[in-house]
């Protein structure tokens, strides 16, 4: 039964992205608010079709960050991505360059405003980086980074990223850790029914020594997700 409804979930997710994809495809020479109004849309759709055909719901906990924050997020699953794209309405998303090379989906990231960052140009990325954040919170917005720079699985040892420690020591604004369990329900093609829980703890105060930082952000994300682990 597993296997049937997380089947119906992935036509459904075919179905829904390609076809929203296509009929607003115009939007690509709007705004750049239209193509994250699409991003939001998109993702509200993906994610009710996820508790109808797969039974797996939603639940957000603790205080969502208003206004320019630096938003650090564990990260297990594109089932994430999608809910933090919906609590923070608008966040500058920092993502892999590669990303907006995907046909009409990367089209819409990089329109929408993505944080692209060129994983092979070393110090130069980190720059590129904190300029493309600064514009960000001047819009009153969220930068929402992933510290691991890609997703782990449940319980896989935690390798934390500098480059969230650069942009928190350069951009001077509170810094929002993030916990969730979603890769216990969303495992690839297979998705578990259950309870997908997304955890705002409290904010990291601007100000803290490098090192100082990366270890409470670690701390904070590890023991509350570990928390949210079955």
């Amino acid at each position: 039964m597993i296997r049937l409804r997380s089947c119906l979930f992935m036509l459904w997710f075919l179905a829904v992205t390609i076809v929203l994809l296509f009929i607003f495809l115009p939007l690509l020479l709007a705004p750049r608010q239209a193509s994250a109004w699409l991003g939001r849309l998109w993702s509200r759709v993906v994610l009710w079709g996820l508790k109808v055909f797969a039974g797996l719901d939603v639940v957000v906990r603790g205080e969502i960050p208003k206004g320019p924050v630096l938003v650090a997020s564990k990260h297990m699953s594109i089932c994430d991505t999608l809910i933090l794209q919906i609590t923070l309405h608008d966040p500058g998303i920092v993502l892999k360059r590669e990303l907006l090379r995907i046909p009409f989906y990367g089209w819409y990231l990089g329109r929408a405003g993505a944080i692209a960052v060129d994983r092979n140009a070393g110090a130069s990325a980190m720059r590129v980086m904190i300029v493309a954040a600064k514009r960000v919170l001047a819009q009153g917005r969220q930068v929402l980074i992933f510290p691991e720079g890609t997703r782990k699985t449940p319980g896989a040892p935690p390798d934390y990223k500098p480059g969230v420690a650069g942009l928190y020591s350069q951009l001077g604004v509170d810094c929002v850790p993030v916990a969730q369990n979603s890769g216990v329900y969303w495992q690839g093609f297979i998705k578990q029914p259950g309870t997908v829980v997304l955890e705002f703890l409290p904010a990291i105060p601007p100000g803290l020594k490098r090192a100082e930082f990366m270890r409470e952000l670690q701390t904070r994300i590890e023991t509350a997700t570990a928390a949210l682990l079955p």
